[in-house]
């Protein structure tokens, strides 16, 4: 009995953490994976489609509701909607303010995408951990982990998008010469340290959206384990447990969605400073 609660822990656990992965396998071509070991197997450019589907999602909800909210905005009181809405700007234009000291009008914009994006897909995760597998499950569908920001692919892919623009501005606001000079002469002012000085700055550089990504990953990962453990407790520590948790980690939800947002300004702001 002990073995068989051994494995079927396992097998839970291990079913929630795998994404529904479409690939080329090398036996079976290209197609849906049904195990973790199928989807390791299909490499590098094997797709998780629950991640991408949802994050998509999470976008298009987000455009949705800030364009209702823009075509149904009125100068007298504001309905619920709007009000909420206009408190998400006026929080970004005051964190953008207080944090970018440069002029470029992408950047507040940048700012609540980010935002907004990452706080939907973080919030996905107070949906009960088995609501939507078994469904999709009754549906054929094998797995489907519904977080994207649980999935090092997708914050990977934010902080990529980030640092792109933070190499764009650099080399922009900067121009070639400006940018080789800051990576050259930073910290050390001094010809005879010009490699130390690169070293130093291009591993700095290069950390930024590594840094980015696992610090979304690693908090939403993990609250993540903890949910599905939650989960296989008997019934009434589900509910001793869940409820605290699930309260506790919407302040996580939020907080990493800022975390991430303010750090991206805080990387572009360095990148148009001129010196």
């Amino acid at each position: 009995m002990a073995a068989g609660n051994e494995v079927s822990t396992t097998y839970y656990i291990q079913h929630h953490l795998q994404n529904l992965t479409f690939g080329n396998h090398p036996e079976n071509g290209w197609s849906l994976a049904h195990s973790a070991e199928e989807a390791s197997e299909m490499g590098f450019w094997a797709i998780h489609l629950d991640t991408m589907g949802w994050s998509i999602a999470m976008g298009l909800l987000f455009i949705w509701i800030f364009r209702k909210a823009g075509k149904m905005a009125t100068t007298g009181v504001p309905s619920g909607l709007q009000n909420a809405v206009e408190m998400v700007v006026e929080f970004i234009e005051d964190m953008i303010k207080g944090t970018f000291k440069g002029h470029n009008p992408i950047i507040a914009p940048l700012a609540l995408t980010l935002f907004v994006w990452i706080l939907f897909m973080n919030t996905l995760k107070i949906i009960p951990v088995d609501y939507f597998p078994v469904l999709f499950s009754k549906l054929g569908v094998d797995y489907m982990k519904i977080v994207p920001t649980t999935d090092v692919n997708a914050t990977l892919g934010l902080a990529l998008g980030v640092f792109g623009l933070i190499l764009y501005y650099s080399f922009k606001v900067k121009g070639v010469g400006g940018f080789a000079k800051e990576l050259s002469l930073t910290p050390f002012n001094h010809w005879a340290l010009i490699p130390f000085n690169l070293l130093l700055e291009i591993v700095a550089l290069l950390v930024k959206p590594f840094s980015l990504a696992m610090r979304l990953f690693g908090n939403m990962f993990a609250g993540e384990v903890i949910f599905i453990l939650i989960a296989m407790l008997p019934f009434w520590a589900i509910w001793v447990l869940d409820v605290p948790w699930a309260i506790f980690h919407i302040l996580i939800v939020v907080l990493q969605a800022f975390i991430f947002t303010v750090l991206s300004v805080v990387y572009l702001s360095a990148a148009h400073e001129h010196h």
